[in-house]
């Protein structure tokens, strides 16, 4: 008898040509987004740092709403709880459409991502604990701000350095990245939750009940949909569970696959696909850069401001984290599962490429901010650390990827071309290996 073993599948494997150009055409939209949130963030630091810093506080700090409903707010909370909430929708929108239609639906191809962004989120979780432990007063409420990833930074930083990453790390980001922020939103929904509400938040289920059943008929009114929606965030909202946690909700109430009643798979996507087509361009163009000129004008005060910051310890384990932390966490966890599988690089791949997308992977910008928000309160000296710490972090886990994807990029730019060749000239590229009918999403 033979004791030869199958072959295993390799990680990183391209998977199926309908995916792959799928999450092709959300990557493109996440890096224009990107760009804009680097324009944001650069104009708020600018401005904040001018001798007219006073009229970036006096925009950031309006106030507006109505004050019978408890919402009359500053400008930067609507940016944080509301507009934020629109990226949180299209985040729930991603996560149902991967666990039901896309990779994360076959158990063999999401142990990776979801290894890897539970590692990637653990480690710099304990680093911050572990530089913060002496530091007292609540120093460690920060421990989850260095834990998340912000996909739309990083593909912007990508475009910069045009790189031409092959498709395959491009999908594992992305997919990384959506996992990453499942966990990032249940971590804020159990740990920085303050004071709950029960019968606020029991009133939510009831327009979001109706919601779901809207949208479960295919109904696209939006007069009759968006009231819902903000009927849900707004309960959420005074339940004491950040406003965020109703875009998910909202979110996964979607079906991403047509019912029998509606014709079935055959008949079309269902109405996530529509949803997000139309509300991504919203999330990445206009939410999150807005929230990222309220949520990055921090006053740094020259060398002295910087030294200042960099001698707290919160600072110092922020950066640690998004560095160090999540460099080690994606990139060890990613290796010991190769090992302990035996599975092998796809095709051109090698691990100093695992390597520099686990430094890329470092970028922690919309939702570290957010993070810290809720951990200090969004306010003094330490906020402001806290803000240094995340830009620095981002910044410099974005150098070390650049240099290292860099030295990579002429192998990547041939995969790109072997990936363009079509030599039967029907749409799909020869690298994909898929029977005509199995291109199904």
């Amino acid at each position: 008898m033979s004791n030869t073993r199958s072959p295993r599948a390799p990680l990183f494997s391209r998977g199926s040509w309908a995916e792959a150009s799928r999450i092709a055409v959300i990557l493109r939209r996440e890096t224009v987004g990107g760009g804009l949130l680097l324009a944001a963030t650069v104009v708020a630091m600018i401005w904040a740092n001018s001798p007219w810093s006073g009229g970036y506080d006096a925009v950031r700090d309006f106030t507006i709403g109505p004050a019978a409903l408890h919402l009359h707010l500053p400008l930067e909370t609507w940016a944080s709880d509301g507009l934020l909430a629109i990226f949180f929708f299209v985040v729930g929108l991603e996560l149902k459409r991967e666990f039901v239609a896309g990779d994360l639906r076959d158990p063999a191809r999401a142990v990776l991502p979801i290894a890897a962004a539970a590692g990637g989120m653990a480690l710099p979780a304990i680093l911050f604990v572990l530089v913060n432990l002496r530091t007292g007063d609540g120093a460690l409420r920060g421990w989850a701000i260095p834990t998340a990833t912000d996909i739309a930074f990083a593909l912007a930083v990508l475009a910069v350095i045009s790189t031409h990453l092959p498709s395959t790390l491009r999908i594992f980001l992305l997919t990384l990245a959506v996992v990453d922020d499942l966990l990032a939103i249940t971590i804020i929904a159990v740990f920085y939750t303050g004071h709950l509400s029960a019968l606020p938040l029991a009133a939510a289920a009831v327009p979001l009940a109706v919601f779901a059943f809207a949208v479960h008929r295919r109904n696209r009114s939006w007069w009759l949909l968006i009231p819902l929606a903000l009927l849900t965030w707004g309960l959420v909202h005074a339940s004491g569970v950040h406003a965020t946690v109703a875009g998910v909700l909202l979110g996964f109430t979607v079906p991403v696959i047509r019912s029998e009643a509606a014709g079935g798979p055959e008949a079309g996507p269902g109405l996530a696909e529509h949803f997000e087509r139309r509300i991504r361009p919203l999330s990445a163009g206009f939410a999150v850069p807005v929230f990222a000129f309220f949520a990055a004008g921090v006053t740094v005060g020259g060398m002295t401001g910087l030294t200042s910051a960099f001698e707290d310890p919160v600072t110092l384990g922020i950066v640690a984290g998004l560095v160090v932390g999540k460099t080690t966490g994606i990139f060890g966890t990613t290796f010991v599962l190769a090992k302990f599988t035996r599975a092998t690089l796809d095709s051109g791949l090698r691990w100093i490429d695992i390597f520099g997308l686990a430094m890329l992977a470092g970028i922690g910008f919309t939702v570290s901010l957010l993070i810290g928000e809720l951990a200090y309160g969004g306010a003094g000296v330490r906020d402001d650390h806290v803000k240094i710490g995340v830009l620095c972090g981002s910044l410099i886990a974005a150098l070390l990827a650049t240099m290292v994807l860099r030295i990579r990029n002429r192998v990547y730019r041939q995969i790109a071309e072997e990936e363009a060749i079509d030599l039967d000239q029907d749409g799909i590229p020869d690298v994909y290996i898929e029977s005509r009918g199995g291109d199904s999403p």
